[in-house]
């Protein structure tokens, strides 16, 4: 039986991006062939879905103990894309074994982008002893190798961070001057939307 092909598989920008959503917030099956993303941003699921082109229906779920249905859910199937992904390095059960994954470096800053929308944060807050304003950039993952490997990618953009342990996962986070350096990288001229909220808070720190 010929395979169908949901997604185009070629390198882009887009692509890059979904990676790193499907490489924080993303889960493949351990059928082989079906993927699913899921996340409290409609936004995020519906540029998820219309970057690989599917049709499928966005639906809504509950996480954990929750009895409310707030996330929102995409799922496919495509054998194709599935091995694709494995091939780049991601797994089923991705959360604390997924390490340093095969992403072109023309198109890391898409991918980085894709992760920080996924499962990090921009956040601002004031030093609690100079009072002066501080940003931090924060992604999470429960693989410290993961981390790592992008810590290592961005220091060769004279991008430095720094990994620590969180309660159940680790964290690399980078203080105000580099993360003002990473976000001008990662919205760059022209760059594919991306989340909304996250590119608004980050366009204050932005040089064009």
């Amino acid at each position: 039986m010929k395979r169908l092909n949901k997604v185009k598989i070629e390198w882009s920008p887009k692509l890059a991006y979904v990676i790193g959503l499907i490489a924080t917030d993303g889960c493949l099956s351990i059928d082989g062939c079906h993927m699913d993303f899921t996340s409290k941003d409609l936004e995020l699921v519906e540029i998820f879905k219309d970057y690989l082109g599917l049709d499928n229906r966005i639906t809504k779920k509950t996480r954990s103990t929750e009895k409310e249905k707030k996330y929102f859910r995409i799922q496919f199937g495509d054998k194709n894309f599935y091995e694709f992904l494995l091939d780049i390095g991601l797994t089923p059960h991705k959360s604390k074994t997924i390490g340093k994954l095969k992403i072109p470096k023309r198109y890391f800053v898409d991918f980085l982008r894709g992760c920080i929308d996924g499962d990090g944060n921009i956040g601002a807050f004031k030093h609690p002893e100079s009072k002066n304003p501080q940003l931090r950039i924060r992604i999470f993952s429960a693989s410290k190798i993961f981390l790592e490997w992008i810590k290592r990618t961005n220091e060769s953009f004279w991008v430095k961070g720094y990994l620590r342990s969180g309660s159940r996962v680790y964290i690399l986070q980078y203080a105000m001057t580099d993360s003002i350096n990473l976000l001008n990288r990662i919205y760059y001229e022209n760059f594919p939307p991306s989340l909304g909220r996250k590119f608004l808070f980050a366009k204050t720190y932005l040089r064009t």
